[in-house]
């Protein structure tokens, strides 16, 4: 048929051996690198807005301007990333982030940041950070055999709880030696060291599919093909909308983690810093325990009770008024959070075709992550207006909840935990009650290795 390619063999990633974990490996150092220096300046910017304004609405829009941007640009920068060269496109993103670090850093020196600065750098950040996901996980694909996909999320997953245990307690130390423009010097450095890093890595692009050639033209038409390619298979659907709904209840929590224990605290960034360390540790252990394991045989199980033991644990964090029972219930919660995502990721990279990835995946990181920005939003204003009032001493919830999650600073804001956490166990647990999504990998073929030419 007239404009069809004829399918032609091309080799496995699989064939590529040990030299394309090497290389995934070279780049995945340079990213733990970046990833810690980021971390450490959003510890040292989360520690200067609190004591700015002392509202969790401030922290809440600074990580909604940070967050958001990166769900809304995704499609278009999905089908970008089909037509550019991921490794290039790597490299742009980090730079991007790091130009917005810069700004910052200017801004600190010469004693004009405001909070609201933070709000446009975050925003400009989170555009090049848009392309950074759907670039990243396409690169792995074609790098990588299909077996090692869960072990390679595996493996981000200890990049990402690293930069979580270690920033926290870098991030105070260092704001204590070299001040706030200090943590940000660093942050830059970290992200030239990881561009440098991919620079000298080698990330082949994929041949074309038919389906990538079906999916060609227009830029409008390629950045909502990757909706439609969702919406034509109902069990990938049903898998996102779980993650959609996961994240809008989880989000109002995790917005409110800082403030909550700094209110409960009495402002001690020590115990802030514990606190996440120990979370990020559990979550270091995740990712360690799914890169050795490659996840449950049915990854979708991985999904559902991942999702729903860890919203256990947060219900458990909402309860506790001690730095001990954060920490264990963060250290628990973040140790499933790997294996859901991973197994997730795990599905997603078997079944859609590498070169179709980058828009796919941006229409999955809209639709799954879109209800994060709104519950940021909505996490502050329910926290400052609503329930940390009514949770004072003579408030309207305080004689119901009062010898559940206590009453004064910060108890508001742990009974918005207890509630999300039970309602993510409903969501991962309500999962496998609809066949779509319990056995989507049986109802989707893996994507073939067969390809047109490029």
């Amino acid at each position: 048929m007239e404009g069809r390619a004829t399918p032609v063999p091309v080799p496995s990633p699989s064939k590529t051996g040990l030299v394309g974990m090497r290389g995934f490996t070279v780049i995945w150092l340079g990213q733990v690198l970046s990833l810690m220096g980021t971390a450490m300046t959003a510890f040292a910017i989360t520690i200067w807005a609190w004591q700015v304004t002392g509202e969790a609405t401030a922290l809440a829009l600074v990580g909604f301007f940070s967050f958001a941007p990166t769900i809304l640009f995704s499609p278009v920068a999905g089908a970008l990333v089909d037509r550019w060269n991921r490794k290039l496109v790597m490299i742009l993103a980090d730079l991007g982030a790091c130009v917005a670090t810069v700004a910052v850093l200017l801004l600190y020196l010469t004693g004009h940041l405001q909070v609201w600065h933070l709000y446009i750098t975050g925003a400009v950040a989170a555009v090049f950070q848009s392309f950074h996901f759907p670039a990243y996980s396409a690169a792995v694909t074609m790098m990588l055999p299909k077996e090692q996909y869960a072990r390679a999320s595996g493996m981000i997953s200890i990049a990402q709880s690293a930069s979580g245990v270690f920033a926290p307690i870098f991030g105070a130390v260092l704001l204590g030696f070299v001040g706030f423009s200090g943590v940000m010097v660093v942050d830059i450095l970290t992200c030239l060291v990881a561009v440098a890093v991919v620079l000298s890595a080698t990330i082949p692009n994929p041949p074309v599919s038919e389906e990538g050639l079906k999916g060609k033209g227009s830029l409008l038409k390629e950045s909502v093909y990757g909706f439609r390619y969702i919406y034509a298979r109902p069990s990938l659907l049903g898998l996102l909308l779980v993650f959609f709904a996961t994240n809008l209840v989880m989000t109002l929590s995790g917005t409110l983690s800082s403030p909550l224990i700094l209110a409960r605290t009495n402002n001690n960034d020590v115990m802030l810093g514990i606190v996440q360390s120990v979370s990020a540790i559990g979550g270091l252990a995740g990712g360690f325990l799914l890169t050795a394991w490659g996840g449950p045989k049915r990854k979708v199980d991985g999904v559902l009770v991942g999702i729903a033991i860890s919203s256990l644990f947060v219900s458990v964090f909402g309860l506790g008024r001690e730095v001990w029972v954060w920490s264990l219930a963060g250290f628990l919660a973040y140790l499933l959070i790997p294996v859901a995502n991973g197994s997730s990721q795990a599905i997603w990279q078997a079944k859609v075709a590498p070169d179709l990835q980058g828009r796919v995946f941006s229409a999955r990181l809209l639709i799954a992550q879109i209800s994060g920005p709104i519950s940021m939003l909505i996490g502050g204003l329910l926290a400052d207006r609503v329930f940390e009032p009514a949770m004072m001493p003579g408030g309207s919830l305080a004689p119901s909840f009062g010898r559940l999650v206590g009453t004064g600073p910060g108890a508001g804001m742990s009974l918005i935990f207890v509630i999300t956490g039970i309602l993510g166990m409903l969501v991962g647990l309500g999962g496998y009650a609809f066949g779509e999504i319990r056995n989507v990998e049986t109802i989707l073929p893996d994507h073939v290795t067969q390809v047109g030419p490029t």
